[in-house]
Formats: C-alpha cells, structure tokens, sequence
C-alpha cells in the first residue's frame, strides 16, 4: 500500500523565492553588482602598503603621553585594510574613550575635540585624526576618611593606635592631585600595612571617591575591614625525604604562638633555603583549612624541595684585593653514620691557596648547633710567605639578630723569608658575639652592628706563654638628609661610619702564631692601600702582624638625582685610617681618602672606589659586590 507524505507549504515557497532572487542578481550588469555592495565594506583607503590614518593628539605634555599611549585609535592606526564603517565607529567612541583616560588623571571637566581630514597627497597615510584636549583643572583631594574596623579586639586603645598608624601613613593628602593610580596605590599600601602584621586576611570593606567636576575636588573615604588577629601556629613540613622534618622545624626557628609577622615569616623561609639541605623553599600561612583554622594557632606550611645529598660546586672571581680567584667546593649534607652536614673547600688566588673542612650539626631546640672545622693554608703576610694550619671545634648560636659561638681553637703557623718570626703553635678558649641591627641585611641604609671577640690561651711552642686576645668591631648608618626628585620619589644621604680596635696581650718574648695576630688595609678596611699592607714593621722594614690594631672610617653617601628621576645609584665621599703596632704607643695611622659610586643591586650594592693613600701616594681602584658583618 502507498504511503503519501506531507510537507508544509511554506518551505517549498521560500525556496522558490531563492531561485528567483539568484536569477534577478544574475541579470544585473557587472558594475551596478559591485554597486550594491555594502559601503561599509569599503576599505579607508585603497593602498594597502599605507596606514589607514595618522593620529595627532594636541595636548599639554604629561596628557599627551597618555593618551598617545592607550588611545583606542592607536590600536587601529596602521591597519591598511580598515574599513571606513570600523573607522567612524571608532571616531564616535573617541571622546568616551579619551574622557575615560583623562578621568583616571584627575581630569573630569575636559574639552575635548576630533577631526578627521583626507590627506590623498600625504605619503604617510590618506587620512589624519587630530584629537584635541584641553583637560581643564585637575581634581585635587579635599578630605579623606580612614576607618579601620576590628569586630574581634576588644582592646579599643590597640585598636585605635592601628587605625591611627594607617591614616598617619596615608599617602594622598588633602591638596594633593587626585589619579586613579594614586588612589589604588594608597588603598593597596594602606591594605599592606594591615596584612603584613597580625592581619594577613584583611580587606577593602569599601571604598568611594566623590568627585565634584564643578569645584574639581574629590572626598575619599575607606573602610579596611581586619578580619581575626593571627597567631603562628605548628609549622607542617611538605616535600622532605631525605632529612629530618623535625631539623627543618628547627632550623626555620618560626616563632610559634607569637602574632603573625611576615617578616619573621621570610626570615624563617630565608634560613631554610640558605642551610643547604633545600633547593626550594616556600613557607605559607594556613588560613583556610579544610576543617577550619583557628586564626589564634594557624599552621604555617613549608612546601621543600630536597637539595642532593652531594653537590659539587666550581666557582671563578676577581677581587682587587686578591686578584682572579678559582674555587671548588664539595658538599655532602648528611654524613654517614653522624648525619652532618660537611662543606670541602679548595680555593687559589693571588695571596692564599687555602683548604679546608667544616661539619656542623643540625640545631637542637635551643638552636645550639655542633660544627668542627680543619684548614691548612699557604698566605702571603706582609713581607713573610706564612704557612699555617687551624683547628677548631665548639657550638654556635643564629638568631633574628645576634649571632654566638665558642670554640676551643688550635693554631699552626711557619713563616717563610729574610729573618722570619719562628714557627708558633697555641691553644685557645673562644667566645664571639655578634649583634646586627641593621634595617638590612642586604643594603642597609640605617642602624647598626657591634661584633666582640674574646679568647684566652697559652703558646705550646717553643715555649709556652699565656695570652689573651680581643677584637671589637662596630659599624653604623646615620640619616643625614633627605634627596627628594622632581618626578617624585626620594631616599635619604647617610653617614656610614666604622670601628675596629683589637689587642694581643702577652709578654714581649711570646712567640704568638703569626694567624692570630693583625693586618689590615684594602677594600674593606683602609681604602688606598693593598691587601693587609698595614702592620707592624721589623727592625729591617719588613712588614708582619702586629699585636694592635686600630680602624677607623667615615663616609658620606648620597643618593644621584638624573634627569629629575631617583635612580638606583648613590655617590660616595670617604676617610679611612687604621694602623698595626706591637706597642700602643707605636701606632702610627694609615689614611685614604677617595670617591665613588654605588649601585643599588638585587644582590646587594655595587662599590667601586677610587682611593688614593696618604702616606703611600698611590692611587687605587676598589671594587666590592654585596654587604657583611
């Protein structure tokens, strides 16, 4: 049985109708079928090797650089086939997009104007787009308002110093330029100011800018909401296999039950990667845990990654004091059966050809570590070619601040040449302490350090003599003015200035190992002379160690304004003297004076000085990369 179908009229209908438009548009001639399509498929212009338009923004200088920069229109600017449709699109969305920029420069009255002109005999394109501005006055602040909220203090006067401290840190004060930058800029820092202590998950609670276009002024207002005060919780070691967890905990030294600091949280994350035993570090502040965190004991996590258990390094490097320098060290960081870490070193350069051994012990939970050191030595000491041998052991001590150690030491020293000292070996109990207060470990600009050594011993050879040793060093940063830009920005000068005086006490006959007596001069110490060329003097002139030393320096440093700008380089002026003696009264100072400049590193400051010595008339060259005491 045939089976019929039905199909709706409608589709056969509107098919038809299709074939009679194809056929209509087939009859046309060729020209009037190009004259029906669309105009604005037009390209601007018909060269396709030239832009579509040149772009001309008339505006006073630091608008103009702006708007030249982020323009809408300059995105489109040497497109050769931009069609003319497109073009006016973007004319039209000119003035929005310009008033937009302007606004987020404070300008919020502006007046502004576009043309478009062909230019069919220009060679740079057809067309040009004139964008004139007159931006008006620019919006200034009139009031700000800033609120701290703290719902979980109920210490209303803490909570009022906190609020006090960010709107004394405030950067956009009344009377000051209103832009979009600025304004973030101070939302963020005063956000910063929350977070980096005690409040790591405060926010913006709200933020308004009022702007008023007719008076061109703006009143802003914030409100930062605190969140919970946190407390260092238990840290939770991730990615360790090899080492112990427990001597991570120990070595990051994190201040558990203290109030969050993310100082103290890098500077736990710095010690773990400079022990040695990581490749990577990475410390973290639990605050969303998968059961929840209590802020008052949130963990820090420690994501590691395990440095090889040995490790051989090569090194290479140049110092004016010592010439090239070539090095290796062997690296092993968990001896068998003990579980030390052991550092090798072999080290040649122009004065020293040094080998040594150093082990330590991971800390114990006071942070007291073990550590035994061996090292033999071939130097050049004044006039003398000393070869010597030291061994040490004892327990040492790192802290936020102040380093200690004491030590039972035992030293060997044979000096070569024309009426040499003769050999001397002693034994010696030791204590140092070390206190930096710096701003900086890395490029400090104020603050200070003080360093005491103190050792007590008896020579063994050829005979024996009882002996006490002391060195004090010091050194502090002290502001002394402040540069201020044109363009904004600005650092302060400060004076660096330095101490050392350290003494060797012993009856005159005593044969003191010529390693635990004193030289100086150089780029560290008295700039102008070479390498410890500063001592105590033989009957014949020749130069050896001497039982007193005497340092001192001053040094003016000054950050260089260029072209208006900060920049990341500062100028130098300084007077160094030191003298060695074996008699106090024998002191006799060495003095340099000289310039040069620094440059503000990532690995710390750059020196290169130019010094000339008094008392030597020679001119020398001083390079330094990095800062230590």
């Amino acid at each position: 049985m045939p089976i019929a179908l039905s199909t709706p009229a409608r589709w056969p209908a509107l098919l038809f109708f299709c074939v009679v438009c194809l056929q209509g548009c087939s009859l046309l001639p060729r020209g009037e079928r190009n004259a029906t399509a669309d105009t604005a498929s037009t390209p601007v212009n018909d060269s396709s090797s030239l832009p579509a338009f040149t772009l001309e923004v008339n505006a006073p200088d630091g608008v103009r650089e702006t708007l030249e920069r982020h323009l809408e229109l300059q995105r489109f600017r040497a497109l050769p086939d931009l069609q003319d449709g497109e073009l006016q699109r973007l004319l039209a969305a000119a003035d929005a997009n310009a008033r937009e920029l302007l606004g987020t420069m404070g300008y919020f009255a502006p007046t502004i104007t576009v043309l478009m002109t062909d230019t069919p005999e220009s060679k740079a394109a057809l067309r040009a787009v004139v964008v004139v501005v007159e931006p008006g006055p620019q919006t200034r602040i009139a009031s700000t308002q800033i609120t701290v909220a703290d719902s979980t203090d109920k210490d209303t006067e803490s909570h009022a110093r906190r609020e006090q401290r960010v709107q004394r840190n405030w950067s956009l004060l009344p009377g000051q330029p209103f832009t979009q930058s600025a304004w973030d800029s101070a939302k963020a820092d005063g956000l910063r100011q929350l977070q980096v202590r005690r409040y790591p998950t405060a926010r913006i609670a709200q933020s308004r800018a009022e702007v008023d276009a007719d008076t061109h002024q703006a009143a802003l207002s914030v409100n930062y909401d605190t969140g919970p005060s946190y407390r260092f919780g238990p840290l939770k070691v991730q990615g360790s296999e090899r080492y112990d967890p427990d001597g991570a905990r120990r070595l990051a030294r994190l201040p558990t039950g203290a109030f969050y600091d993310e100082a103290q949280l890098l500077d736990a994350q710095l010690r773990l990667a400079s022990s040695g035993y990581y490749d990577a570090v990475f410390l973290t502040l639990d605050t969303e845990g998968t059961e929840g965190t209590d802020p008052q004991a949130a963990p820090v996590v420690a994501q590691l990654r395990e440095a090889k258990l040995q490790k051989l390094v090569f090194g290479a490097g140049i110092s004016t004091d010592s010439g090239p320098r070539l090095s290796m060290d062997h690296i092993h960081n968990q001896l068998p059966g003990i579980g030390w870490r052991a550092v090798s070193k072999l080290l040649l350069d122009r004065e020293t050809k040094l080998a040594s051994t150093e082990w330590t012990d991971l800390p114990d939970e006071n942070g007291w570590r073990w550590f035994a050191s061996a090292q033999a030595q071939r130097e050049t000491t004044g006039d003398y070619q000393v070869n010597s041998a030291r061994l040490r052991s004892g327990r040492s001590k790192s802290g936020a601040r102040i380093d200690r150690n004491y030590f039972l030491q035992y030293d060997y020293a044979n000096s070569q040449g024309l009426n040499a000292p003769p050999s001397g070996t002693a034994i010696s109990v030791n204590y140092g302490w070390t206190g930096r207060y710096f701003n900086s470990t890395v490029a400090p600009t104020r603050g200070h350090g003080l360093a005491v050594e103190l050792g007590a011993g008896t020579t063994l050879h050829p005979d024996r003599a009882a002996f006490v040793r002391t060195l004090v060093r010091w050194q502090s940063f002290i502001a002394a003015g402040r540069v201020q830009a044109e363009t904004g920005g600005a650092r302060n000068a400060r004076i660096a200035l330095r101490a050392e005086a350290g003494a060797v006490m012993a009856r005159q006959t005593a044969q003191i190992p010529v390693t635990q007596l004193f030289l100086t001069g150089g780029d560290t110490t008295v700039r102008g002379y070479g390498y410890r060329a500063i001592g105590a003097r033989t009957e014949n002139n020749l130069l050896y160690g001497g039982r007193y030393l005497g340092l001192a320096s001053v040094e003016w440093q000054r950050p260089i304004v260029y072209n208006g700008a900060m920049t990341d380089w500062e100028s130098a002026v300084f007077v160094d003297a030191g003298a060695v003696a074996d008699r106090v009264g024998d002191l006799d100072p060495r003095v340099g004076v000289g310039a040069g400049v620094r440059w503000r590193s990532p690995v710390g400051p750059l020196q290169a000085d130019l010094a000339y010595g008094v008392q030597s008339r020679q001119l020398r060259l001083h390079l330094r990369l990095g800062f230590s005491f």
